[in-house]
């Protein structure tokens, strides 16, 4: 056994260890509203081609295969599930779930940068504006909607239209349109924490429309999206990548006594 072993061994002890911490990451957000559980992907390294498949024998017959030594794994990519989370009632007005494609477009207050979401837990800012609840900052809801003072109902329909009752009239006054957006490829969007994605050149450009319009989904009142993390499924990723983690160590433990034996042969 050679240095070069303890090194191919210990790529995969990094793999595992980075797929431990994505399944880890997928169970810490199980309760997360509308949270996307991702998935480890790997790849194994380049080859040492000791021989060449193909090549000429003594007898000028070609060789079927070839003599190669693989050099590892690595992680290719962490990929996003956009599966559809179960749906939550909740009876509040301004939970809003989507049921289908897309995302809710609120506003950073800091960077003025649009980003995505599809956590439709609502609130109203002291100016009444629509927002997206957060511990930290209130991000307006894009295109802007503003609940007046006195309104004393809310609803939102499947097609995003946002209705108020106005006390002394007699019919809902339409007071915005929720719009929703969509991307050609949603698992190139960057994860930004609390629930957001930003557009990058992998996503492609935003498309803009209203729910139940240009293969957007519709909208729900009064449900959430849950996490679409399944604890069991994600439980028995956790075993199989420890055992994995586990035999690589085991191939690093044994390398690393066969290599002291050798050293210790040496001296005699």
């Amino acid at each position: 056994m050679s240095i070069q072993t303890l090194y191919t061994a210990a790529t995969g002890l990094d793999s595992m260890q980075t797929k431990l911490d994505v399944i880890a990451n997928n169970l810490a957000n199980v309760n997360t509203t509308a949270f996307k559980r991702d998935r480890a992907n790997f790849e194994d390294l380049f080859y040492r081609q000791l021989k060449l498949p193909g090549v000429q024998d003594q007898n000028g017959a070609l060789t079927p295969t070839g003599v190669h030594i693989g050099l590892g794994s690595r992680v290719q990519s962490v990929q996003t599930d956009f599966g559809q989370g179960a749906f939550q009632q909740t009876n509040n007005p301004l939970d809003v779930a989507i049921e289908g494609d897309g995302f809710f477009q609120v506003t950073d207050p800091f960077t003025q940068q649009i980003v995505y979401t599809r956590a439709g837990n609502f609130s109203i800012n002291a100016n009444g504006d629509l927002v997206i609840g957060s511990a930290n900052t209130g991000r307006l809801l894009e295109p802007a909607i503003t609940i007046p003072q006195d309104a004393t109902d809310i609803t939102i329909g499947a097609d995003g239209q946002v209705f108020v009752r106005i006390p002394g009239q007699n019919q809902l006054q339409n007071v915005g349109q929720i719009q929703l957006a969509n991307f050609i490829n949603p698992e190139g969007l960057l994860k930004i924490g609390e629930n957001l994605y930003a557009e990058n050149n992998a996503a492609g450009p935003a498309f803009i429309s209203n729910p139940g319009q240009d293969g957007l989904g519709v909208l729900r009142q009064g449900t959430l999206e849950a996490s679409n993390v399944e604890p069991v499924r994600e439980l028995v990723d956790l075993i199989t990548t420890q055992r994995a983690f586990e035999l690589n160590s085991q191939t690093v433990q044994a390398g690393d006594q066969i290599l002291q034996l050798l050293a210790t042969l040496r001296r005699f």
